[in-house]
């Protein structure tokens, strides 16, 4: 493991240049240039060399023919392996079924399993996708709390007591986006009792399952047992571990073949009007061969990000910050601020005023159970974190008229100068 600071993901290795033309999704490329936005989950440093050599050696060649409906039969078999090795999950490579990217995975299994007027169980907060996945489909969303200030945890008889006659799936997030929670296997265990005993269909959203801390476990729930296996479909992406989102590439692990060829009927990529790019499908399997090294390097990186931001978080008057198991995003609740104002032109007024972009908890973005917190990315540079939260630390300090603990910020500071600024380090390494 690396050092605390390790130079493959200091701040002179973030090209805002690049990321100013390229960082959508509330990012870089849609704030006004003296933000900095902690907004979507996405990284702000160049992926593994390993994966850039094995795209331009795809590419070399000068053959970019089509690929096959359900994924490249080489991609489909490496995750097959990895998935199986790492996870546990009993998958063959004919019940893979690749996608363009983890969200569409979501929308692709909604429109599989589903039929107008289905319900679903989604935790409450959870991220948007679920709900959405499940409208677009037709479907109805009955939300189950996590308990918050007992432990995160859920309450397996109120989850129950949700289910009805047109109950069909419960769905899962693990680890669980905005919270940060790892779920046990005796968790997920109770979790898929309830589907065997009510005959439901399991959605089992692991896109963030490779950022994990603390020798917390990673169980997949489709590794519990053959039963429960057979009734999973479980989503798989590249965009959170290994920096891909521009790539679009997902996947899903079926409970059979025929549900993978189900998921190729919804999407009617046997039609050739849907298909992931054999390029990013090429990269994908990189990642899991060859990015492993740079893989753990990004979770050490995130894991002291993490642990600065909610030690500074815990710091400012009015804010509580637990420390999320997995994800690089944290949750602070900022109930405690005593503003009158909702989360939403709360996040507005920072970003005016502070000059940091925030993701509000408004039920648009994760349900109504985000109330009354924001969530930051963490996938940035020491300096560039540091300098958010000093940011947002003065402005919540000027709010409530108290002296600041952090340095006086009266301007915005440029990066050029958080480099200049920042102690000596070795030169970045490639790889």
């Amino acid at each position: 493991m690396m050092s605390l600071h390790d130079p493959l993901f200091a701040d002179d290795r973030v090209d805002l240049d690049v990321l100013r033309q390229r960082a959508h999704n509330y990012r870089w490329a849609e704030v006004e240039e003296d933000v900095i936005p902690l907004t979507a989950a996405d990284s702000d440093f160049p992926i593994a060399a390993e994966i850039r050599e094995a795209m331009a050696s795809y590419i070399a060649s000068g053959y970019l023919s089509y690929g096959a409906n359900h994924g490249l039969p080489s991609f489909r078999a490496t995750v097959a392996e990895t998935l199986a090795r790492r996870r546990g999950i009993p998958c063959a490579p004919a019940a893979v079924f690749a996608a363009n990217s983890a969200a569409s995975a979501m929308f692709l299994v909604a429109k599989a399993l589903l039929q107008p007027g289905d319900e679903v169980l989604i935790a409450d907060p959870v991220d948007f996708l679920f709900e959405r996945s499940v409208v677009a489909a037709g479907g109805v969303v009955r939300r189950f709390a996590i308990n918050v200030d007992r432990g995160m945890t859920v309450d397996v008889d109120e989850v129950e007591a949700l289910i009805g006659p047109r109950t069909r799936m419960i769905a899962i997030c693990n680890p669980h986006n905005p919270l940060g929670r790892v779920w046990s296997r005796e968790e997920l265990a109770e979790l898929a009792a309830l589907a065997l005993r009510h005959d439901l269909e399991i959605l089992s959203d692991e896109v963030w399952s490779d950022v994990v801390f603390d020798g917390a476990s990673m169980v997949s729930v489709a590794a519990l047992s053959p039963e429960i296996a057979a009734r999973t479909h479980t989503v798989y992406g590249f965009s959170k571990g290994y920096g891909l989102a521009g790539l679009r590439l997902g996947v899903v692990l079926c409970p059979s073949p025929a549900a993978a060829d189900r998921l190729a009927e919804v999407s009617h990529a046997d039609a050739t009007a849907y298909g992931v790019s054999t390029l990013s499908q090429v990269a994908g399997a990189a990642a899991l061969t060859r990015g492993g090294a740079w893989q753990r390097r990004f979770v050490a990186h995130l894991r002291a990000q993490r642990d600065l931001a909610v030690e500074r978080l815990n710091a400012m008057p009015g804010v509580r910050c637990h420390a999320p198991e997995g994800t690089f995003v944290v949750f602070p609740e900022i109930t405690g601020l005593g503003l009158d104002i909702d989360e939403a032109a709360l996040a507005e007024r920072i970003q005016r005023e502070a000059r940091v972009a925030l993701v509000p908890g408004s039920p648009a973005f994760f349900g109504p159970g985000a109330a009354g917190h924001l969530r930051l990315s963490l996938a940035t540079s020491r300096g560039l974190l540091n300098e958010a939260l000093d940011r947002l630390e003065a402005w919540i300090r000027s709010e409530r008229r108290e002296p600041r603990a952090a340095a006086e910020i009266t301007r915005p500071t440029r990066r050029r100068e958080l480099v200049d600024a920042a102690p000596e380090r070795p030169s970045p390494t490639a790889g």
